[in-house]
């Protein structure tokens, strides 16, 4: 696969003001033709002076027939996601053009060189981990680290308990807002395993929902009220990274960088 590093080594030629050269960073050349773009690869003189520069070698990477170009203007920084499109596509190269008008391409795609990262969390309320992660990629924040994320998100309601945690979830009797009495089936974590046996004993059946509970593949990262199991470590024999119930998107940001610098240092 082909997909340059930064769009500044991709240049543009449908014109040629400057004849035959090329600005002097390009590495690549998207070129019209009557059919459409062509890929080519461009060597620039590394000798000369200026900006533009003459070309020392060319050869076609993609003629125009194997290209398409993507309709809708894209972040090109979200690098995961334009692999993707380009792979679906079916064409062996894909054009893009990002939100500022550069552009760029993926030639030969293939995801098989990107790190999977499972993602554990639960909804109701809204999965904030889940959705964090979702938010800062498409907004380009991990382009550099070659990742898929893989999401999943527990569905609580599915259990059918009679009490949940609280009524930020939207559920009629939970534990934050009603009073127990004994014998209830409780959607809950160790969190709300502690508060009903302080308040009302042991009689009562615990439905565990925390992410925690979810994990069987690594590395992974995971949504936990319990601050004291934060940090880089080992969940079910799987390696990852758990994050606060509350953490900021930067937080999970930073959690998601030590995660991929610790798992490729091994």
């Amino acid at each position: 696969m082909i997909f340059p590093e930064h769009c500044k080594y991709v240049g543009h030629a449908s014109t040629r003001p400057c004849g035959d050269r090329v600005y002097f960073l390009s590495r690549y050349l998207l070129r019209e033709t009557g059919s459409g773009y062509e890929v080519l690869e461009v060597t620039p003189d590394p000798t000369g002076k200026g900006m533009m520069r003459d070309i020392i070698s060319s050869s076609v990477l993609a003629p125009a027939d194997t290209v398409y170009c993507y309709p809708e203007k894209v972040q090109l920084h979200d690098r995961t996601h334009l692999i993707q499109l380009a792979f679906d596509s079916g064409y062996r190269c894909t054009v893009f053009t990002g939100l500022d008008e550069h552009k760029t391409f993926v030639l030969d795609p293939n995801l098989s060189g990107l790190l999977k990262i499972h993602v554990y969390d639960a909804s109701p309320p809204r999965p904030s981990l889940s959705l964090s992660l979702r938010e800062l990629e498409s907004a380009g924040l991990f382009g550099d680290l070659s990742v898929l994320f893989c999401h999943h998100v527990q569905d609580i309601r599915e259990l059918g308990s009679e009490v949940y945690p609280c009524r930020a979830a939207g559920f009629s009797r939970t534990l934050d807002a009603d009073a127990m009495h004994g014998g209830e089936r409780v959607a809950g974590c160790l969190t709300g395993l502690q508060f009903y046996t302080e308040c009302y004993g042991k009689n009562f059946t615990l439905e565990n929902i925390c992410p925690l509970e979810q994990v069987n593949e690594e590395p992974f990262i995971a949504r936990c009220c319990r601050a004291e199991r934060e940090g880089i470590g080992t969940w079910n024999g799987k390696s990852g990274v758990i994050v606060h119930w509350g953490a900021s998107p930067a937080m999970i940001a930073r959690s998601v960088n030590e995660l991929v610098a610790r798992w490729r240092a091994k």
